[in-house]
């Protein structure tokens, strides 16, 4: 296992939403996904604080438009939302990671298991979730895709997965 991960075990036992990050959350979403936000657990909201406190850094290293960087930044607040249900606590996601990679994988054979399902499954629930709410399709396509490789290398998503799996 990497230190990263070790790491982001610690963060997610340790790290709260503090007023700061609500304060960005609320800039950022609308009441509709506020509501579906704080249905995350508490780990899950602040990892998804963390990604976007970093996808905002790198895409203003990039000097990306102001309007492209605020959508990159909802979806990186949102762009867990398939993990609500149902919650995944940080010992489950710990469990779930370390199992993965020691079956390479094969894990996902059990998918019938609900938090089995969730962890690899979140990207499309997400994607479920939100598709029938106005989002355009660059929106959903992050949400949907951002575990998925980056066949088509799209700026976006490579920025989204570079700074999810950074935290």
């Amino acid at each position: 296992m990497n230190s990263h991960r070790i790491k982001q075990f610690y963060l997610s036992i340790t790290d709260k939403v503090n007023e700061e990050d609500k304060a960005y959350i609320n800039k950022y979403l609308n009441k509709e996904e506020l509501s579906l936000f704080y249905k995350l657990s508490i780990s899950e909201q602040k990892h998804s604080v963390r990604v976007a406190y970093d996808v905002e850094y790198i895409c203003n290293k990039k000097l990306l438009d102001i309007n492209e960087i605020q959508v990159l930044i909802r979806a990186a607040l949102l762009h867990d939302i398939g993990k609500i249900y149902p919650k995944l606590n940080p010992i489950d996601k710990s469990l779930l990671v370390i199992l993965n990679k020691i079956t390479n994988g094969n894990l996902k054979k059990f998918n019938k298991l609900k938090k089995i399902d969730v962890y690899y499954n979140h990207p499309e629930k997400g994607y479920n979730l939100l598709k029938n709410s106005g989002y355009d399709s660059k929106f959903l396509y992050l949400i949907k895709n951002h575990h998925k490789e980056n066949n088509e290398k799209d700026l976006y998503l490579d920025i989204l997965k570079f700074c999810d799996d950074k935290n």
